[in-house]
């Protein structure tokens, strides 16, 4: 290796030489990864410097071969040349020869990227040849040739495909070309389809699919994969399989590169990498690893980055980024300096050479400076041409001159403004010496010689010396070295040859050291080192003539030839050719000798010195045994005798072997054959007799000719004729009268085909009556046979003929036509709509005769006949099922006419279609709404709304009128009462509407169905009007001569309120007129000075808009006051917010002196003050701020403000809108393509649900879809879904808070299921000896359309599968199969709902077109029958497994069913009993105080929702009487519902708004009415409803918690025992999805128990039930709510229940009399329950946290279980009563008069021996109350009622329970609630344990 660099010093380019010396093959290994260790670390000291790369490779001996190979006719064969593994990288294939001839591509010859030889179409004269590679060695230049091989080629024989030549997986760079070697040999020809990753390869020009493979060019990564060679013929297939990696080269990109900072910096080298991945990263530091430590890390995934923190001296230098994966190897260098304070590095006196350029470096070390500068003798440089100074410092003295340059030059460096560095260098120049030029005269042996060399100039001392060939010269030998001051001679006495060479004198001084270099050359005449010697040569083999000369100069050669073998004549020149060769060492190379090389040659050497030499040698030839005559190819006729003749001639003795193909004939074992062999003259012929010859001997023959000398082998392909095999017969196609055959000649009998002849009869006959087609062109091989007749049965057979004869019959072929299409339409077709999109169908076969066949089905016509249509018919078909046939047309238009036809099919066709009939759908609802909507606003109460008809063709129907639905909103948010009016024009005038008010309209028209679908919401404002009076008015003394007059807005502000105006009057002043004061609408209070102490004064308030002055508020009178007790101006009353704002609750009070303002919230029994925190702060001017309220602020909040001179007080009721509760989602219908859904809403959270959102998505998959739905919509339809697909349904409600909580997840699934084959179907319509035809319309789609069916079949036996896509209607065509076979044939039909298997076995009939029988199984299946054992066996036991597993849980799913039903049949028995008509609709507001229980499978829960200020007309709670009781029931009853539910929908938060409000067409309840009522809301939605009604009779006391106020007289309601029952209106159906048959069974038998436990209750003998409807849920909800919020005023103390499905019973007060409307109020007793109460309970009704008291004693005796009833439960609920007896002349409970104290309220309110409460001083305890038989009590003896203050705060008692409260634990509302709003609130929960 040589590296040339560049000199600094001498300004010439020195070679620095890395000799490798040889090396033994053990170390080649080491020397070269030494080797290239050292270069990797040396390499990046200098960024710059070349690469270089060593790879040690040895000589190692070696041979290539190539091996016979076989083929047949027309395959492929592949030679490969077998090259050893040790030397497979360096050696390749250069080129293949022929018989010495070099084989060019083309035609049918193939050469490999890899070396491999294809010889496609083989033919038999391929094996007459001999095949060699010619190899070539990469590096030594060597080549080596193959031995011969042979090609043995066979007759086709069918054969299943055998891969040739395969490829493997391997890395390719990308950018390069590959080439996948794959071939196979077969019969029939295989075919080849590639497959990448398991698809078809892509369309790319890049890719060549040719003879030899498949070859990519211009490779890319994304040519990566798994490639697959597939190879398939009839009879089997093969694949080849392997992986390529297209990898790109590794590039590295290291930045920065250079980098020059100061110490302590960081420094950041970033290493980039791009190609394959999976590299490793190193970093190297001037040849060193980088090693990580406290200042140096490496970083990255890949080790990508390298950072240096706080950068020292010693981090300076080059750093390398080597990246390494496998072989590859890439890198890149930066240089990084690291610098301190600039300073000059000291720098070294310099020598310099005369007459050469000089480089003085200035290193400046160091950061910052600005410039350097050079001076010599104080004058700047340059001053002359020959110096530069660069910017490095570097300072370049050119052709330096001794006078001129030398002196002391001084370096400068600025290195601040004014300040500067300097260092200084003395240069010396030096003359080096200058040698006069001499030469060497030419020389000869023997001769003299001198030579001189004289150094003419230079610098003293001067030392020479002489170098022979580089070696120093010492005197001696005959050489003399004579040296003076500045000469030297050479002097050699006498020259000889070992003198030859290079001669160099070399002269240095202290400058330099220069030499001169010349050449001796001595002369030598030739001499022999190897003389040629007499030998012999092998005739057609190589020789070699040695013959070997040296001299100087070389002599030159020749080789001379004298012909014969006497002595020689005359010597010609022997003519180089490519047959004969000189070698470099002079000897002469003969290729091939002939017999004309015998004779003497001569070798003559010469070069010009002396005479010339030679030498004469004789080659004799000796002939090898040689094959000269033999036929190549010869026919013979079967049956005849043959005779082969082969001659041979060659040095004797000369042995002659036969062989057929690659046997040895020998005649002894077969006596067929017979060989003779005889001399002629110096030839040897042999004869082979063939008696006679046979099919067989159509093979090669061979000769073998053998002598000591060598061997040689002549080849004859021996045809053996004779007449051919019959052709191989299959038909094509049949049809009804023709069908079409196909033959395949597999035979010719060695001789060309000439005519082919068809015969064929009906099968009954004999083939003396056969028709025949004859002398049918051999070039054909098909044929149509026309003329025959429909569904007959034919045979068939056929011969062919050439120049030998005629073959014998073919098999004879059995076949049948094929049906012809039906010739007459179906009959009796009639027409009937169904629905507004379906048509009934119905229609009888056609006439037998004319159907021609089995009617397979039938195909439906349709189109649109109105106007407009296209007139084109859309196509269904059906299956026949019968002679009279019904179906359906679906999804056509609406109240469309349709026209229909119908026509019949077979397998042959589609007959004539019938007549065309006609029929309209039915009519619809109106799909579009009306159009151009307009509304315009006439007065502040009147508006008109105008529109025009909908499109004609979305009115599906005939127009019947139009509806206007229109509702309010106001401000808050909140919607109004809908409202709609229908009209028959297009014009509606809208009255009585509420003034200056915002409405939402829209309008819909309607046909006979029903309604169409709404327009768009269109938003309008009345106009204003004059405002109502102001809401409420106070006037307060604030001194003594002024007063202080509030007021509210009006209710009905009717308008923009612009200002209000204050009256002032004094009646006894005399003064006419009142004074009139104004203030801005914002200010709501007026102080009216200068008044007289002590006059009265009326004052009163009017508002006032645009329109004008409103009315006036009440008038009301006030005299100023000296001490003003402290009075409160802000006003009480009902506040409703959203959740999450801030509310201010405002509390402005006057007095003197000022008076204190505190705040309370009621919660339970008593007011707790309102704490300042975060979330509550109370203003200075007495205003209560709540920060983001919850539903747990809301309630009753009381301010009081107190001075010296009184206290006043108002109570505010805050109501918090929350989002709506989660609506209850069932499915009502579904179908193949819709699945509609109906849901009730939940609780509207205190705000108007403004809509739904419902997602649903496919069953295991979370893509949800969504749909917007109006807030009116209570069920909807999901269209265009997946047939026989599950989805996921879950839906939400929104507010003007906001979403709700989600509905629970309900599954459901559209119609259909997977497609099978219908057993009444036969697979197979047509079966032969090659094909078989599938009939497709078996496949029974399932109701959803089949999408794609796959089909796979093989021969029985066999493994590979092959495969075939089908449409998915008519019929499939299985060709090529092989005769009197059983086939394996599997089915797959899929849609969307999924996929279905069919399995079948059949067998193609025999040549003769019989059938063959079933496969038997033989001795050589074990090892088959051990597989399908081994594999059937698990599959099996686990078959059974599953089988008994099914049996099991169908015995235990029977027994449930059987509870179920047993269950069912006694609530069918009970609902039996009712009489009453549950048509009746439920109208108005809730009625008032309700019971709730709850019963799960372990818990039961009762609550009440807070009753209603007043109790409505409840039409759906009339009692009916038994059948069993003679007397008629008491009108006046109390009825008690039950009601089952999901444990998901029950929530209890913020107030209660109904939902009827924005139902059109219903009564909603009065916003004011609501919003005054302290609700609690009770989200959950009744599917049972059970009643319990009780007859009112004088005689017996009311036994239940209800208190209702009697009428005049006075009179004691009592609680009687029977029950009935309301119908809801929503059923479980639809739902089966989701319903678990368990659930369903456990709920009916709660209900069955709880019968039964009343059955046993005395007072309930007669008791009735009725069992309507119930939801059950198979999976229980997460979102139940647990727990206790002391905070809220409803009742939140829920439990979550271990097992889904929730019972919950309502329980209604007795209903109030219209009379006594105003009286009769339901008024809830609170109470408590001690310890002797609850052991009165049954065991499933204990509380447990009653039972984890802290005494640790058992509260109750052991009950046994059975004992335990709902007796107990109903004696301690309904036994323990008293009287209650009220005042006629009293008001209702809780409303004293406005004048009068609280105290003096008249209303007795009793206490209950089951509260248990501490009774208040001064009453008596409670008597017991009365039996059934005694009177009424008096009112006299009644107790006496608590205090007003009692009733506030509900009495002091005893709280029981943990979380929640315990049994009968009382409401979160005391009774003083009940005296602030008419109602009572009332809860109490039970635990079934």
């Amino acid at each position: 290796m040589t590296c040339r660099t560049s000199g600094t010093f001498h300004g010439q380019r020195d070679a620095a030489t890395l000799p490798l010396l040889p090396f033994r093959p053990s170390i080649a290994l080491s020397t070269y990864n030494d080797y290239f260790l050292l270069r990797r670390r040396m390499l990046p000291a200098r960024s710059g410097a070349p690469t270089s790369a060593v790879k040690a490779v040895f000589r190692e001996p070696y041979t290539v071969r190539v091996e016979d190979q076989r083929s047949m006719r027309g395959n492929m064969a592949v030679f490969k040349c077998l090259i050893p593994s040790s030397v497979q990288e360096y050696v390749s294939v250069v080129s293949w020869e022929k018989d010495t001839v070099s084989i060019i591509p083309e035609n049918r010859f193939f050469i490999t990227y890899h070396g491999g030889l294809y010889i496609s179409d083989v033919q038999k004269e391929d094996a007459l040849s001999t095949y060699r590679c010619i190899t070539k060695h990469k590096y030594s230049g060597e080549t080596r040739q193959s031995n011969g091989a042979r090609l043995s080629v066979t007759d086709p024989a069918e054969s299943i495909p055998t891969i040739l030549d395969s490829f493997y997986s391997q890395e390719v760079w990308a950018g390069h070309t590959v080439e996948l070697p794959c071939t196979a040999s077969g019969y029939p020809i295989p075919a080849i389809r590639w497959l990448k990753d398991g698809r078809p390869l892509p369309a790319d020009n890049r890719w060549t699919n040719s003879i030899t493979g498949l070859t990519i060019s211009d490779l890319r990564t994304e040519d990566s994969g798994t490639y697959i060679c597939e190879v398939t013929n009839t009879f089997g297939s093969a694949e080849a399989t392997g992986t390529v990696t297209v990898i790109d080269p590794l590039h590295v990109t290291l930045t920065p590169k250079k980098l020059k900072t100061g110490i302590g910096s960081t420094v950041i080298l970033s290493c980039t990498l791009m190609g394959s991945p999976e590299f490793t990263i190193h970093w190297y530091r001037n040849t060193e690893l980088v090693l990580p430590d406290e200042a140096v890390s490496i970083r990255g995934l890949s080790n990508e980055t390298l950072l240096i923190t706080s950068a020292q001296k010693s981090h300076s230098g080059a750093y390398q980024c080597f990246a390494t994966r496998k072989a590859q190897t890439a890198q890149d260098f930066a240089i990084i300096v690291l610098e301190g304070p600039p300073s000059i590095r000291a720098m070294r006196n310099i020598t310099a050479v005369a007459g050469r350029d000089t480089l003085i470096n200035c290193r400046v070390i160091g950061y910052p400076y600005y410039s350097i500068k050079w001076y010599k003798d104080a004058l700047l440089l340059p001053d002359n041409h020959r110096q530069v100074v660069f910017e490095n410092g570097t300072l370049k003295l050119t052709d330096v001159q001794k006078g001129m340059d030398e002196g002391e030059y001084l370096c400068s460096v600025l290195i601040q403004p004014q300040l500067s560095i300097s260092q200084s260098v003395h240069v010396a120049v030096k003359v080096p010496p200058l040698i006069q030029p001499f030469e060497f005269p030419p020389a000869s042996i023997g001769q003299l010689l001198y030579i001189p060399c004289v150094v003419s100039s230079g610098d003293m001392p001067i030392r020479i010396t002489w170098r022979k060939d580089g070696q120093v010269i010492i005197s001696g030998s005959g050489v003399t070295i004579e040296s003076k001051e500045f000469m030297s001679s050479l002097q050699i006495s006498s020259v000889s040859l070992k003198h030859n060479g290079n001669y160099t004198c070399i002269a240095s001084n202290a400058a330099a050291t220069v030499s001169r270099e010349r050449q001796l050359i001595v002369r030598v005449p030739p001499r022999f080192v190897v003389q040629p010697n007499n030998q012999d040569g092998i005739y057609g083999k190589a020789g070699v003539l040695n013959c070997s000369v040296d001299g100087y100069p070389p002599p030159k050669v020749m080789w001379k030839h004298a012909k014969g073998s006497g002595n020689p004549q005359q010597y010609h020149p022997v003519p180089l050719t490519g047959r004969i060769q000189l070698l470099p060492n002079s000897s002469l190379l003969i290729r091939h000798v002939l017999e004309e090389d015998i004779g003497y040659y001569l070798c003559q050497a010469s070069n010009g010195v002396g005479t010339d030499i030679s030498k004469s040698m004789f080659l004799t030839v000796k002939i090898p045994a040689m094959i000269t005559s033999h036929p190549n190819t010869t026919i013979a006729i079967k049956g005849h005798a043959k005779e082969l003749n082969c001659t041979a001639r060659g040095e004797r003795p000369i042995i002659i072997r036969w062989e057929k193909g690659d046997t040895v004939i020998d005649p002894d074992r077969v006596m067929r054959y017979a060989i003779a062999t005889k001399d002629n003259g110096d030839e040897v012929v042999s004869t082979l007799k063939l008696k006679p010859a046979d099919r067989g001997d159509s093979v090669f023959f061979s000769c073998h000719a053998i002598n000591s000398y060598g061997e040689d082998r002549g080849l004859i392909q021996l045809t053996v004729q004779e007449p051919p095999d019959p052709p191989e017969l299959e038909i094509r196609e049949v049809k009804a009268r023709s069908m079409n055959l196909r033959w395949t000649q597999r035979f010719d009998g060695n001789s060309i085909i000439t005519g082919f002849d068809i015969e064929y009869k009906n099968k009954s006959d004999s083939w003396d009556f056969k028709q025949s087609t004859r002398n049918i062109s051999p070039t054909i091989n098909q044929a149509n046979i026309v003329d025959l007749h429909p569904a007959s049965v034919y045979s068939i057979r056929m011969y062919s003929f050439n120049k030998i004869g005629r073959s014998e019959p073919s098999k004879e072929l059995t076949i049948s036509t094929e049906e012809a299409a039906p010739d007459g339409p179906p009959m009796d077709v009639t027409l009937q709509p169904v629905t507004s999109q379906s048509i009934q169908v119905t229609w009888k076969a056609p006439k037998k005769e004319l159907q021609n066949g089995v009617i397979r089905g039938y195909q439906i016509g349709y189109r649109e006949n109105s106007p407009g249509s296209n007139g084109q018919y859309s196509i269904v078909e059906m299956k026949a099922t019968g002679d009279s046939e019904v179906y359906t047309l679906d999804n056509l238009k609406k109240f469309a006419q349709y026209g229909v036809v119908v026509q019949a099919f077979n397998r042959a066709g589609t007959g004539p279609s019938s007549s065309e009939i006609n029929a309209t759908t039915l009519e619809d609802v109106p799909s579009q709404p009306p159009e151009n909507v307009r509304a315009l606003s006439i007065t502040s109460d009147v508006a008109v709304i105008s529109w025009s008809e909908p499109p004609r063709s979305t009115l599906n129907g005939i127009l019947k009128g139009y509806r206007v639905i229109f509702w309010s909103l106001y401000i808050d948010g909140e919607w109004g009462e809908m409202q709609n009016i229908t009209t028959t024009r297009e014009q509606v005038e809208l009255r009585g509407m509420e003034k200056f008010t915002n409405y939402s309209v829209q309008v819909l028209a309607y046909t006979q169905a029903g309604d169409g679908v709404r327009s768009s919401v269109l938003y309008i404002q009345t106009k204003e009007d004059v405002p109502g009076p102001p809401a409420g008015i106070k006037a307060v003394p604030s001194s003594a001569s002024s007063v202080v007059v509030s007021w509210l807005p009006p209710t009905k502000p009717n308008g923009v309120i612009r200002k209000y105006t204050i009256f002032c009057s004094s009646p006894g002043s005399g003064q006419p007129a009142p004074s009139e004061y104004e203030t801005s609408p914002e200010q709501l209070f007026y102080r009216i000075a200068h008044l007289n102490r002590g006059q009265q004064y009326l004052l009163w308030v009017a508002a006032v808009t645009s329109a004008g002055r409103g009315n006036s508020s009440e008038k009301v009178t006030i005299e100023p006051a000296g001490k003003a007790p402290a009075k409160i101006i802000s006003f009480g009353g009902t506040v409703t917010t959203p959740w999450m704002k801030d509310v201010r609750l405002p509390c402005n009070s006057v007095g003197d002196p000022a008076p204190a303002v505190k705040w309370t919230k009621d919660s339970e029994d008593s007011a707790i003050p309102v704490s300042m925190d975060g979330h509550r702060l109370i203003h200075t001017n007495g205003t209560l701020l709540l920060r983001a309220v919850k539903a747990e602020d809301s309630g009753y909040y009381t301010c009081t403000a107190t001075n010296t001179g009184g206290f006043d007080t108002i109570i505010v009721n805050l109501l918090v809108q929350v989002p709506p509760d989660q609506p209850r989602l069932t499915v009502s219908k579904t179908s193949a393509s819709s699945i509609t859904l109906t849901w009730i809403p939940g609780d509207n959270g205190g705000s108007s649900i403004r809509g739904f959102v419902l997602q649903y998505s496919v069953d295991h998959s979370e893509e949800w879809k969504d749909v917007f739905i109006s807030s009116s919509e209570r069920a909807f339809k999901l269209d265009s879904l997946k047939c026989g697909t599950w989805y996921k349904v879950k839906l939400a409600a929104k507010n003007s808070v906001g979403s709700g909580r989600i509905s629970e997840i309900i599954e459901a699934k559209t119609h259909g299921r997977e497609p099978s084959f219908s057993k009444d179907q036969h697979l197979f319509t047509h079966i032969n000896s090659t094909h078989a035809r599938l009939n497709l319309q078996g496949w029974n789609n399932g109701g959803c359309p089949i999408t794609a069916i796959g089909l796979e079949y093989r021969p029985k036996g066999t493994w590979a599968w092959q495969g075939l896509r089908a449409n998915t209607s008519g019929e499939v065509f299985l060709t090529e199969l092989r005769e009197a076979t059983w086939y394996e044939l599997r089915m797959r039909a899929c849609n969307s709902a999924g996929c279905g298997n069919e399995t079948a076995q059949f067998a193609t009939l025999d040549y003769d077109g019989s059938t063959i029988p079933p496969i038997k199984s033989a001795q050589g299946e074990g090892d088959d029958v051990k597989k399908l054992f081994t594999i059937g066996c698990p599959v099996i036991l686990a078959t059974l497994a599953v089988a008994l597993l099914f049996i099991v849980r169908k015995k235990r799913k029977e027994k449930r069913l059987k509870r179920l039903r047993d269950a069912k049949s006694l609530a069918e028995m009970l609902i039996s009993k009712n009489n009453r008509s549950f048509d009746t609709p439920v109208k108005g507001p809730p009625q008032g105080p309700r019971l709730h229980i709850d019963i799960p499978r372990v818990q039961l829960l009762i609550e009440d929702k807070e009753g209603i200020k007043q109790l409505g007309d409840d039409k759906a709670t009339i009692p009916v009487a038994d059948a069993e009781f003679s007397q008629a029931v008491n009108p006046q009853s109390f009825c008690t519902g039950v009601s089952l539910h999901h444990p998901a929908l029950i929530q209890s938060t913020g107030p209660l708004i109904d939902m009827s409000d924005i139902r059109p067409g219903t009564n909603p309840v009065s916003r004011k009415n609501v919003k005054s009522a302290h609700s609690t809301r009770n989200r959950y939605s009744s599917q049972w409803t059970l009643t319990k009604c009780q007859a009112s009779t004088p005689a017996r006391t009311l036994t239940s918690d209800w208190r209702t106020v009697g009428s005049q007289h006075g009179v004691t309601v009592t609680e009687s025992d029977s029950y009935s029952a309301s119908l809801s209106q929503d059923t479980d159906k639809g739902r089966n999805s989701m319903v678990s048959t368990e659930s369903a069974s456990s709920t009916y038998e709660e209900l069955a128990r709880a019968y039964e436990h009343a059955k046993l209750e005395e007072q309930l003998q007669h008791a009735k039930f009725e069992i309507t409807e119930c939801f059950i849920s198979d999976s229980s909800s997460d979102q139940m709510t647990t727990g206790t919020n002391e905070n809220a005023d409803s009742m939140t103390s829920m439990s979550t229940p271990s097992e889904p499905g929730i019972c919950r019973f309502t329980a209604s007060p007795p209903k109030p009399q219209d009379a006594d409307r105003g009286k009769n109020v339901a008024v809830p007793i609170p109470h408590r329950a001690n310890k002797s109460d609850y052991c009165n309970l049954p065991l499933y009704a204990k509380s447990e946290a009653f039972f984890r008291k802290a005494d640790g004693r058992e509260p109750c005796p052991m009950v046994p279980p059975r004992e335990a009833s709902i007796r107990n439960l109903a004696r301690t609920y309904h036994t323990q009563a008293r009287h209650l007896t009220l005042d006629p002349a009293s008001k209702p409970l809780g409303l004293p008069h406005p004048g009068a104290p609280a105290a003096a309220s008249t209303s007795t309110l009793p206490q209950r021996t089951l509260a248990m409460p501490a009774p208040p001083a001064g009453t008596a305890p409670p008597a017991p109350g009365p039996t059934p038989a005694e009177p009424p009590a008096a009112p006299s003896t009644a107790p006496p009622a608590p205090s007003t203050e009692s009733l506030r705060t509900g009495g002091p008692h005893t709280k029981v329970g943990g979380s929640r409260d315990s049994l009968l634990e009382m409401s979160t509302s005391g009774v003083g609630r009940s005296q602030k709003q008419g109602a009572g609130a009332y809860s109490k929960s039970y635990t079934l344990v």
